[in-house]
């Protein structure tokens, strides 16, 4: 049944606006096409309400990352955390899972931390599970539940992917780590069970991403996990700058890792079929990962960012007995950007930027590389488009990892979120005494339908001003209005909720479930006929970005329409259903 929509909620707090940061890494390669130049700095924002506000206090969101920063520059420290999106208790609003870093290092202690933890962090280390009262309150709050939720303490987190593994209605999460990663099954009374051993899904490495997927579309949701490269503490170095000075080293200082994907039994566990499968069994430096079917043929590919060496797309060869990918990204144009470059590649998303019907792809890379914006022509074949869609100069002084498309202003095209932070020290903040010299600020780019985006970070507000070292992003509408908001993870910094205030269209939202379990059916393709024949495609997922899990639902911006004519649901067993009388304006359950 539909759910109304809660009103928009009046905008929460004001902060103090900041200038946004210069400065970025060592230069590296840039498209000749585009003529590098400094952006304006977001610094100032125009007259008016913003598009966004800062409503962490407000709603009772007290988190940092605390990343053990002792001086010693290890690599790990300034790669962490990310966060999930999701509805915890199936009561309609997302709740909120937040990874947690602790010390590093033999013998430090928090006595040893540069910069003490701050919020609720504090020994023993563990993640944090906040449930959202909204529904049952009619408030946006926040209720810690961390104490009693059966969160395991001691890892060192890097990010989260959500979905129902063993299909009983409750969304499950896996935890990547720089160590053992973990599989908390949700038990559905507000607290997890550790299966990671019973289920065969550890994994020792140093993991970044993470993705919930039917890969043999059997109805139950496989695994595919990447690894990053082999620090260790035992391995570290340290790499001095230009001056001499000593600074972070990048990942070309170690050797990549491989991956696992793992294959779904249906019984609570699972079959590493990396070697036979394909994807994961060369060495990738992965920091990305999104499922997706980019050639169109029905069934789910996948397309792995790895760090300063080409990136992957591994095509799904049709077969659901004995499941095989071919790694095709260098024939599709999607390896390396247009001057043959690889990139840094920190956070990926796909979706239908160009309302044409298929997957495009964006990424976000270090600063002087620019972002990245791959058009899919619909067979899975790409072109880098960065130049032309206006994204590249805007994003040359910005290392960005959390990215995400999302149609704040519900007008019917995807925008494009992006947030920053250095992984080099900052030359200006170390002369400011800045003692983690490593802040940028955020940004925002308005899709204008014509191929081409407009920064429009200024108008974003002091929230996107505002300078942190900024990972994680999740999208996810937390307040029930209809628009998405953002849930932005700092390194040792506090997770901000950024709450949707734009002025937009008409909108329509849809959670897509199927049988057993009643479970979110991600790899669903949602396509929306509006009055006059335009279709609308969204895809029900939750990866994406940089270590972090999106909410399930999916969001339509339909601009001055206010009525739809049908809506077609391509299921991942490659079945179609048409669903019509859809309420404008509120959230439609679609089930098989």
């Amino acid at each position: 049944m539909p759910r109304t929509a809660l009103p928009r909620l009046a905008p929460l707090l004001a902060i103090a606006l900041l200038t946004a940061c210069g400065g970025g890494e060592t230069p590296g390669t840039v498209d000749p096409s585009v003529t590098p130049e400094p952006p304006t700095a977001a610094a100032a924002t125009p007259m008016g309400a913003p598009l966004f506000v800062d409503a962490t206090d407000a709603v009772g969101l007290d988190f940092h990352y605390f990343n053990g920063l002792s001086g010693e520059y290890y690599f790990v420290e300034m790669t962490g955390g990310g966060g999930a999106l999701f509805d915890l208790d199936n009561d309609g609003d997302l709740d909120l899972y937040l990874v947690q870093g602790h010390m590093l290092g033999p013998g430090k202690t928090v006595a040893d931390a540069l910069l003490p933890p701050r919020g609720n962090a504090r020994e023993p280390f563990t993640d944090r599970l906040y449930r959202n009262d909204l529904v049952e309150t009619g408030q946006l709050r926040f209720t810690d539940l961390t104490a009693d939720a059966g969160i395991p303490a001691g890892g060192y987190g890097m990010g989260v992917a959500s979905g129902d593994f063993d299909n009983d209605g409750f969304t499950d999460l896996y935890v990547t780590n720089f160590g053992p990663n973990r599989l908390l099954r949700n038990q559905g009374d507000g607290t997890f069970r550790d299966v990671t051993a019973a289920s065969g899904t550890d994994d020792p490495r140093w993991s970044v991403p993470a993705v919930f997927f039917d890969l043999d579309r059997d109805g139950f949701l496989d695994l595919y996990v990447g690894n990053y490269v082999d620090f260790t503490l035992a391995t570290h170095k340290i790499c001095p700058d230009a001056s001499g000075a000593p600074d972070y080293c990048g990942p070309l200082a170690y050797q990549p890792e491989p991956d696992r994907l793992l294959r779904n039994r249906g019984d609570g566990t699972f079959e590493d079929i990396t070697g036979r499968a394909g994807p994961g069994s060369r060495p990738g430096s992965t920091l990305g990962a999104v499922a997706a079917d980019f050639n169109g043929d029905g069934w789910p590919d996948l397309y792995l960012t790895n760090d300063q060496i080409p990136n992957e797309l591994w095509i799904h060869q049709g077969d659901a007995q004995n499941p095989t990918f071919q790694e095709e990204a260098l024939l599709a144009g999607s390896a390396v950007n247009r001057a043959g470059q690889p990139e840094a590649s920190m956070g990926v998303d796909a979706a239908d930027v160009d309302n044409d019907g298929d997957e495009d792809l964006f990424m976000a890379h270090l600063a002087r590389e620019t972002n990245t914006l791959y058009r899919n022509d619909g067979h899975g074949l790409f072109e880098d488009t960065t130049a032309e869609a206006g994204l590249g100069t805007p994003s040359w002084n910005y290392t960005g990892f959390g990215t995400a498309f999302l149609d704040y202003d519900r007008d019917g095209w995807l925008d494009v979120a992006v947030v920053n932070g250095a992984v080099k020290v900052q030359a200006d903040q170390v002369q400011a005494g800045e003692v983690y010299p490593l802040k940028q600020s955020d940004q925002l780019y308005h899709n204008r339908g014509d191929g081409t985006f407009e920064d429009v970070t200024p108008q974003a507000g002091p929230a996107f001003a505002r300078l942190a070292v900024s990972r994680g992003v999740a999208v996810g509408d937390v307040d029930n209005d209809g628009d998405p908001d953002l849930l932005v993870i700092n390194n040792d910094g506090a997770a901000r909720l950024l709450l949707n205030q734009a002025p937009g269209g008409h909108w329509v939202g849809f959670r897509v479930v199927g049988t057993p379990g009643q479970r979110d059916l991600l790899g669903a393709q949602v396509r929306l006929t509006l009055p006059g024949g335009q279709v609308l495609q969204r895809r029900v997922k939750t990866a994406g970005s940089y270590t972090s899990a999106h909410d399930p639902r999916v969001l339509f911006g339909l601009g001055d329409a206010t009525a739809v004519e049908k809506v077609t649901v391509l299921w991942p067993d490659g079945t179609e259903t048409t669903h019509t009388e859809i309420p404008v304006g509120a959230y439609t359950t679609l089930s098989r």
